[in-house]
């Protein structure tokens, strides 16, 4: 939270353009994906029924590809399915396929290409696509069921820090066919986006219907829609922004918290800031899409309501460039902001500051594990997400899935086990933006020792 002056290699600048190289890390358990960061498979065969806006699918992609940088190559001949050939892709689009597509080799091959990081992309009847692959199956993370006919639906945006929901606001409203499928994923995928079933008929999935999701799987990564039957819905800028994104984050050009999430309570959703108070100078300010940005400082916006033990706190973030803010933890309530710095624990938000001062350190007191924060972290003007973990005297850090910090408290003027959160206001030249806070308690006697959980990865 102190000013200090600004040392060292500007670290996002390098990130940002390590992803513009293809920049190859990925969350939680995923491998580097493949070497040919810019090219991009589309599959598009049917054995079943088959989708006339699949022309229209292919165009699309070809031409957000190019914008991107990206060459897509499209076929539908399974012959491609071959490990050499899979290597020269960094994801796989499977456009509205149907059936049984794959032989026994192929599915070999591709299998192989998600256990050594390959991307998947799955397209509307991607879903109603080798229902006797188990595999498949779990990549694409639901099987296609049915669905009512093609008319307007509400989707309730779950996840608005994702590179393919980032720009859509917390309702998408559009047309389209509708799908229910087999099984909910929800407690084996991370939901980017759901169905309300009151604002359509046919929905058949009691309420909870995920219509988006990803997902890290067997060493790759996954993203699936169900959007995308009608033709004219490739023409639609907020889909094609929706799969762009898709395949920003599949092929490992963006980075994104993927894990399954449920649980979590709202403490800020973009509606109302009841429970939160501002302590010193600066202030927060809200827009229309809900997204909180500090303004002057140095202050904090900290949440009164209540004090937190034993949780999973998550946040999303968005700096412009070289901005300074924090998340802080473990702070008894005050309206000196500077109670957090001296009793509290701040996790920074700072591109360009000494290793204990950069984003994902403890501020002042540990470190960050640089190479994979520069790996999991997105370049200035894209959304990040934040897990602050709390467990006793343990703290740990998640940045857009990865584990970068474990920190213990010794201090015996401090503690973690009781205290309220805050985000900072730094500064007037310091924009940080914040979306979707929201938090989880945990048991209060988890294990909170290194070793007792050292294999969780969330």
């Amino acid at each position: 939270m102190r000013s200090t002056g600004r040392t060292g290699l500007t670290v996002t600048a390098v990130v940002g353009t390590a992803l513009l190289l293809g920049g190859m890390s990925t969350p939680a358990a995923s491998k580097p994906a493949p070497r040919h960061t810019d090219r991009v498979l589309v599959f598009s065969k049917t054995a079943a029924f088959r989708h006339d806006s699949i022309p229209d699918g292919i165009t699309a992609l070809k031409e957000l590809g190019a914008s991107a940088g990206f060459r897509v190559d499209a076929t539908e001949d399974a012959a491609a399915f071959t490990p050499k050939n899979l290597r020269r892709y960094a994801a796989v689009v499977f456009l509205s396929t149907t059936g049984d597509v794959l032989t026994d080799g192929q599915q070999g091959a591709f299998e192989g290409y998600i256990h050594h990081g390959g991307g998947y992309v799955g397209i509307h009847a991607a879903a109603d696509t080798e229902y006797d692959w188990a595999f498949y199956g779990g990549l694409v993370g639901a099987y296609f069921q049915g669905h009512p006919a093609i008319q307007p639906a509400r989707t309730q945006v779950e996840d608005r820090a994702h590179p393919a929901t980032s720009g859509l606001g917390t309702e998408w409203n559009r047309t389209d066919e509708w799908y229910n499928y087999r099984s909910n994923p929800r407690s084996s995928v991370h939901v980017l986006a759901s169905l309300d079933e009151s604002s359509y008929t046919g929905g058949t999935m009691n309420g909870d219907h995920p219509i988006a999701w990803c997902q890290n799987y067997a060493g790759g990564r996954s993203f699936y829609t169900g959007v995308g039957h009608l033709s004219s819905a490739y023409a639609e800028p907020a889909l094609r922004q929706h799969l762009l994104g898709g395949l920003r984050w599949a092929t490992g050009r963006a980075q994104a918290d993927c894990r399954p999430e449920n649980g979590y309570q709202s403490l800020f959703d973009g509606t109302s800031r009841d429970g939160w108070k501002q302590a010193g100078p600066g202030t927060f300010t809200v827009s229309d899409d809900g997204t909180l940005t500090s303004s002057g400082g140095m202050g904090l916006l900290w949440y009164a309501g209540r004090s937190f033990g034993a949780y999973s706190l998550k946040l999303d973030w968005k700096a412009r460039g070289d901005d300074n803010s924090g998340v802080f933890v473990g702070f008894p309530p005050s309206d000196d902001p500077w109670s957090a710095v001296d009793k509290g624990y701040e996790i920074q938000i700072d591109a360009t500051d000494t290793p204990d001062r950069t984003t994902g350190a403890v501020y002042g007191f540990r470190s960050a594990d640089l190479k994979k924060r520069d790996r999991a972290l997105n370049p200035p003007g894209e959304w990040n997400t934040y897990e602050i973990r709390v467990e006793g005297e343990r703290l740990r850090v998640w940045l857009n899935g990865v584990r970068i910090n474990d920190f213990t408290n010794t201090d015996p003027a401090r503690s973690l086990r009781d205290g309220h959160i805050g985000i900072q206001n730094h500064g007037a030249d310091d924009q940080v933006s914040f979306r979707d806070i929201r938090i989880k308690g945990l048991p209060a006697n988890a294990p909170a020792s290194p070793a007792a959980t050292a294999a969780t990865g969330h």
